[in-house]
């Protein structure tokens, strides 16, 4: 549509991830996957986020987290997303929630080679306010192949291949850093 005015040709966090895999030699994809993981969990707790209220998703779930926090239902509902849709890629070996008292080691038939550490509902206490609220994730390699180890999960901030996170309101926001700036992007979610 040249001349309606409307704009067709636009970045996409999917096509800058794949822009951005295409740029390193020997890039086999896996950290695409995990991203791409990521964002769908985001999308899938956007979309519980705005229907809170309606689901009945509101109010504290009974638990408490490895920081000693009431959960909320949210809190374990968006866990459990990020956790399912991380394990199904295939490209991670371990998973560190804090909503999780331990490390999450993925099985040994679905596991790659990435550490994801996140908050998959960060502010979470500001729910029941209609605060903002969001996900938080940092993405480290193995240091070496085999059975996950405390070198892995102990490794320093700089350590990291990539890093972000999503802000959930009015809008949902993902700002994502591979080492090379920091890019934001903006779900729509009639086209999610």
């Amino acid at each position: 549509m040249e001349g309606s005015g409307m704009r067709t040709d636009f970045m996409t966090l999917t096509r800058f991830m794949l822009e951005e895999q295409r740029r390193h030699v020997g890039a086999t994809g896996e950290l695409t996957q995990v991203l791409i993981a990521i964002c769908t969990a985001v999308k899938a707790v956007s979309s519980a986020v705005r229907k809170a209220g309606i689901a009945k998703l509101y109010g504290i779930a009974g638990g408490s987290n490895s920081t000693g926090d009431e959960q909320k239902k949210l809190d374990i509902l968006a866990n459990d997303l990020f956790i399912n849709m991380l394990k199904s890629t295939f490209a991670t070996c371990a998973l560190i929630s804090e909503e999780n008292e331990k490390c999450i080691i993925v099985e040994t038939e679905k596991k790659g080679k990435y550490i994801v550490s996140f908050d998959p509902l960060d502010g979470s206490s500001n729910i029941d306010c209609l605060v903002s609220i969001g996900s938080i994730f940092g993405i480290w390699k193995q240091v070496e192949e085999g059975p996950v180890t405390d070198k892995d999960i102990m490794q320093p901030g700089r350590s990291m291949v990539a890093a972000g996170y999503a802000l959930y309101g009015s809008a949902t926001m993902i700002v994502l850093s591979s080492g090379n700036g920091v890019n934001g992007f903006m779900l729509d979610p009639v086209s999610s």
